[in-house]
């Protein structure tokens, strides 16, 4: 099943099959066997991904998604974006990528959570502990992360607001730092006089600027690509335990913040501000940067997720009505979903990553000889990049999904179509057709 997603990604199984009942029966007989897990699928692939993490500066970003489900058996019985009673349902996958810190390239999953909201009037989340809450996915990503990427030379888990509990930082494992956008105006020691207790925004925004850095700003939906100047700020700081249901934990914990903020505001949007809490110290202008750099990857988990979605295998129009097989469908699409972000990221040939991270061994001459038959005359009409590599694949496979060569890079949704062309130029190979 995972080479058929990888091969034709899609969320058809009859598609998937290719039409051929004995094996959409066996996939459907093994998205319904109770003894598949979406906790197994996960876990296997997690352990492909900490073998190629291994000696390597990872950056783990999380985040988690809705899949607002539209198939029409879906709907007839009640689950999909109208649940059962009428109230709004959908299962939530919440995803850990690990990606280069050096070169962005995509490594693998590192987790995968999907669950379906059974509905009910939760307690007051004041009442609850986060072990009780779902905001316990943000602990257990990191967890994860730092059990399974033992050999990786450097983990930093980034993730956006919402992972900003104070639980995160004070149960965060040794082997894993944490970049955390800041939403909670916490309060925090000043250190100026003895338990003197002051908020974490107010007392940023009093520092004065350590420094300015320059960046490039890449498009990203109803955002135009733009170069920018940022003003930069940073400080150690001591947050305070929350005064609600935080009784058993560290009365405080020590980061640093680092305060970005652009100095002109952009045509039609607005301009940047991050306050980004980390564990990473950080005393100069260097370091400071170091850290937006990391936290700027976590734009990989969007991507990842619009993969999924529209932009690849378009998992949210799946005609699977029960909610237990569409969980374990779910988990094997987001592992299928990583190959496709790894040809998009390797596209400019700036990751080093190898052929055999996405394809088997075999294909390497079938993607070779279907190279030498694209190229055409012009420089850019040729395929620039050394056999071997995943940034050679991915040249070949964007032009089989339609890319030209010249206009704009090819996203996921080209990588997906010329994923699909390449599996049929593969089986006419099989089958002994040389001439590919």
């Amino acid at each position: 099943m995972h080479a058929a997603l990888v091969a034709r990604p899609g969320s058809c199984i009859r598609q998937l099959a290719q039409r051929d009942r004995a094996r959409e029966i066996q996939f459907t007989r093994f998205l319904r066997n109770e003894a598949v897990t979406a906790e197994e699928i996960a876990a296997q692939a997690a352990e492909r991904t900490a073998e190629r993490a291994r000696g390597r500066d990872v950056v783990v970003a999380q985040d988690t998604s809705e899949l607002s489900l539209g198939g029409r058996r879906a709907k007839a019985n009640g689950y999909g974006p109208i649940g059962k009673g009428g109230a709004l349902r959908g299962l939530l996958l919440h995803a850990a990528l690990a990606a280069d810190a050096g070169n962005g390239g995509v490594i693998g999953l590192v987790d995968a959570k999907v669950w379906n909201r059974t509905g009910g009037k939760a307690k007051h989340r004041r009442s609850r502990t986060t072990q009780e809450k779902e905001s316990q996915r943000w602990l257990d990503s990191t967890r994860r992360a730092a059990r399974g990427l033992t050999e990786a030379a450097s983990i930093t888990v980034v993730s956006d607001r919402e992972s900003d509990i104070y639980e995160h930082f004070a149960y965060r494992p040794s082997q894993a730092h944490l970049i955390v956008r800041a939403c909670q105006n916490r309060r925090i020691d000043t250190g100026e006089e003895e338990q003197q207790i002051d908020l974490l925004f107010s007392r940023i925004d009093s520092l004065p600027e350590d420094g300015r850095l320059n960046v490039n700003i890449p498009a990203a939906p109803g955002r135009k690509a733009r170069s920018s100047e940022l003003v930069v700020r940073f400080s150690s700081v001591t947050l305070r335990r929350p005064l609600h249901g935080a009784a058993d934990l560290p009365e405080t914990v020590k980061l640093t913040m680092v305060d970005i903020r652009e100095t002109s505001t952009p045509e039609g949007g607005k301009p940047i501000h991050w306050r980004l809490l980390t564990t990473h110290p950080v005393t100069n202008i260097a370091e400071a940067r170091r850290v937006v750099e990391l936290y700027r990857m976590r734009w990989i988990i969007e991507e990842y997720f619009h993969t999924l979605k529209t932009g690849g295998f378009d998992i949210e129009a799946a005609d699977i009505s029960d909610p237990e097989v569409m969980i374990r469908f779910a988990a094997a699409v987001a592992v299928a979903a990583v190959a496709v972000m790894q040809l998009v990221k390797s596209r400019d040939g700036t990751t080093g990553q190898t052929l055999l991270e996405v394809f088997d061994p075999a294909d390497q001459p079938i993607i070779e000889a279907v190279s030498a038959k694209l190229e055409g005359k012009t420089e850019r009409q040729k395929n620039a990049y050394p056999k071997g590599s995943l940034a050679f694949a991915a040249w070949v496979i964007a032009r089989l999904g339609g890319w030209d060569g010249y206009y704009g890079k090819p996203g996921p949704k080209t990588m997906r179509l010329g994923l699909e062309a390449f599996q049929s130029i593969k089986f006419g190979a099989t089958l002994g057709l040389r001439d590919v």
